[in-house]
């Protein structure tokens, strides 16, 4: 992983030492497609890789480690995003807007207000949490739903196996605000002081923690405000005290991508990547309302971030369907098996344990 630090020196890395200056000069490295054989375009400097072709290159051990590695490569040394295009099938997808929606009209008749964090709250929905709920009310669509081959290949390009999912859903109504530039979890969402009181070498680490993700479940055209990016900007090391700057927040806004996304499409980014999500557009009730699973994705073993479910709360349900699934894909094992072919070894939605933990008070 490359990042540009202004010194070889540095082990802390202050708000007064971010110079616009040195992340121009990260940007001068531009994307070339030639360095990455699986991706099927380039659009905006992000690489774009179609899931129809991936899923079958991907089906072999030896060429799904060559896949992971040009994935983990893009995220770290390259554009740090890639779009798996057609990522989801309509069926699950279907399935689990359908559930969404559902949430959020209880959720309105409740006079409940679950807006996001940026916007005034009731002015956007959000569903906060969603993986969790997902189970709780549908647990079928819950399983088809994140039992994706797409999520698991990325995922465990950037974290390894045994990664663990948080889910919450975006919608931006019109009228109602968008983000702010923003990095994100660890140290994003944190002062540009509070940053600078960890040592350099946690900001480099901070990034391969975890993985950012969005899901489109309805198209989203430039129009109706889909997140903004500036690829390979997470290479910049002072990028967590610098990002809230006027200076670097300007050029962000003068020089950001946005990309238009199908529904279905899943984008992955690094999290030191700076976004600004679901932009207001004045043309944007005519082209309807960004609607996204974000998804934040970190390593079995660490600690629980924001948004983690509480496992023991899963439906005791999700185990049927899982079950079912898990039974069909030993026969399609099976039966590739005889016929000389092998699927990964991914991992799967893990069922609640059937009762709480409970400490002991001896």
């Amino acid at each position: 992983m490359t990042i540009t630090s202004t010194s070889s020196q540095t082990r802390w890395i202050r708000p007064e030492d971010a110079r616009l200056t040195d992340l121009l000069e990260v940007l001068t490295e531009q994307t070339e497609l030639a360095d990455y054989p699986h991706a099927t375009r380039l659009e905006q400097e992000v690489l774009v890789y179609e899931w129809a072709t991936l899923r079958h290159t991907a089906t072999d051990e030896v060429t799904r480690r060559d896949v992971q590695a040009e994935l983990a490569r893009a995220l770290s040394d390259g554009p740090g995003i890639v779009v798996l295009a057609g990522a989801f099938d309509a069926e699950p997808l279907d399935r689990a807007t359908a559930a969404f929606e559902r949430m959020i009209a209880e959720q309105r008749a409740s006079g409940a207000s679950a807006g996001d964090h940026f916007a005034k709250p009731g002015a956007n929905d959000r569903i906060w949490n969603a993986l969790e709920k997902l189970a709780v009310v549908d647990p079928g669509a819950f399983v088809a739903y994140y039992a994706n081959d797409a999520l698991a290949l990325v995922a465990q390009a950037w974290l390894g196996p045994g990664y663990q999912v948080t889910s919450q859903l975006n919608v931006v109504n019109p009228g109602g605000a968008g983000q702010t530039v923003h990095r994100d979890y660890h140290l994003g969402f944190q002062s540009a002081q509070t940053c600078s009181t960890y040592p350099a070498h946690v900001h480099a680490l901070s990034q391969v923690l975890t993985l950012q993700g969005a899901v489109a479940h309805v198209d989203m055209a430039v129009e109706s405000g889909p997140t903004l990016y500036l690829p390979h900007s997470q290479k910049f090391s002072h990028g967590y005290v610098a990002y809230q700057q006027p200076d670097f927040q300007a050029y962000f806004l003068d020089h950001h991508v946005q990309l238009p996304l199908a529904a279905g499409d899943a984008v992955f980014f690094n999290p030191a990547l700076p976004r600004r999500g679901h932009q207001p557009h004045e043309r944007r009730a005519s082209h309807g309302q960004p609607a996204a699973d974000q998804l934040g994705l970190r390593p079995g073993d660490g600690d629980r971030r924001p948004g983690a479910c509480g496992r023991c709360d899963l439906p005791h349900a999700a185990r049927r369907p899982r079950r079912r699934y898990a039974a069909a894909r030993g026969r399609e094992r099976r039966r590739r098996h005889r016929r000389g072919l092998c699927l990964p070894d991914e991992p799967r939605p893990r069922p609640a344990r059937r009762r709480p933990v409970t400490p002991d008070t001896g």
